[in-house]
């Protein structure tokens, strides 16, 4: 008996001794879950400058793509036909100034001996330089199908990757058509918040994303003004958002609120059969009270648990 007595005073003397917290309300933040969409920064379309047949395509979707890189080539066949048309009527008109230029050299000779007159030398040189003209703007003609023909190469118009391919080899396109979409500039977070959290929503705030199972911080940088569909639309800046899908939705957290909220360390939280236990200092002596909790919540000085109901502010939790 007094061993049981000595054991029972040396119980009391330790939980006497144990540390305690007092509870009392903090200010907690309160969370609201949203879906989000991983998005491309630029999204360019790499468009056809000529139209015609699609007679190379060397990009399909997923390819990381350089700027300037040639991802296809049109062909139009009707300017092979023109640049031949172009050539034939180059070749006739230096033949017609071969001979222009013979007679202006004859009548040059005879001139001089008063057999032509100064008029008629005047109307051959006068030809000899119409077709000489004639010769050049044709030329200038020809480098314009020219180059229209080497415009049938389609470049990356940024570096990125290719989101969307919407056509074939042997396709025949437009100009202007667009041959690939795609995406560059890095990626963002687009948000899609119902409306009734709008006036709580501020830049600059922190945001949780949850991806590929593993949680991370962003950063809310822009609202747009204008609500669609009762939904107000937000950009989320995040350093981590490798993905190999462009609009993947992830769970995003937005902070739409605080509350108060009764917190104690998540290791004074016991449970047994179900049922969360909580020791508490009360009349000098350590009582175990039933409680229901709530989520568990992180804090920089550590892991705590809500209480819902079974504390009220002032009670002395005895910490393990």
């Amino acid at each position: 008996m007094r061993l049981l007595s000595i054991a029972a005073t040396l119980l009391l003397a330790g939980a006497a001794n144990a540390e305690t917290v007092k509870l009392k309300p903090v200010t907690v933040t309160e969370w609201k879950a949203v879906y989000g969409t991983i998005e491309a920064r630029n999204i360019v379309p790499a468009r056809a400058r000529l139209g015609g047949t699609v007679t190379q395509l060397s990009a399909t979707e997923g390819d990381i793509v350089k700027a300037g890189q040639k991802i296809a080539m049109v062909e139009d066949e009707k300017l092979g036909f023109q640049i031949a048309a172009l050539d034939a009527q180059i070749g006739a008109l230096r033949s017609q100034l071969t001979a222009a230029q013979a007679d202006l050299a004859r009548g040059e000779a005879l001139v001089e001996r008063g057999i032509v007159t100064q008029q008629r030398l005047d109307e051959l040189r006068s030809q000899a330089g119409v077709l000489q003209n004639q010769i050049t703007a044709t030329e200038a003609q020809r480098s314009v199908v020219i180059q229209q023909q080497s415009e049938g190469e389609v470049d990356a118009p940024a570096d990125g990757k290719v989101l969307i391919v919407p056509l074939t080899r042997g396709a025949v396109i437009l100009a202007g058509e667009p041959v690939a979409t795609i995406g560059g500039g890095g990626l963002f977070l687009r948000l899609s918040i119902p409306e009734r959290h709008a006036s709580a929503l501020s830049q600059e705030a922190e945001i949780r994303i949850n991806i590929d199972g593993r949680q991370i911080a962003g950063k809310l940088v822009k609202i747009y003004p204008q609500i669609e569909n009762g939904r107000v639309t937000a950009d989320v800046e995040a350093g981590e958002l490798n993905t190999a899908f462009v609009n993947a939705r992830v769970l995003v957290q937005v902070p739409v609120g605080e509350r108060q909220a009764l917190l104690v360390p998540a290791n004074a939280v016991v449970t047994r059969n179900g049922v969360d236990f909580v020791s508490v200092h009360e009349d000098g002596e350590t009582v175990e009270r039933a409680v229901v909790s709530s989520e568990t919540i992180g804090r920089p000085d550590g892991t705590y648990r809500e209480i819902l109901t079974g504390l009220a502010p002032g009670d002395e939790v005895v910490l393990p």
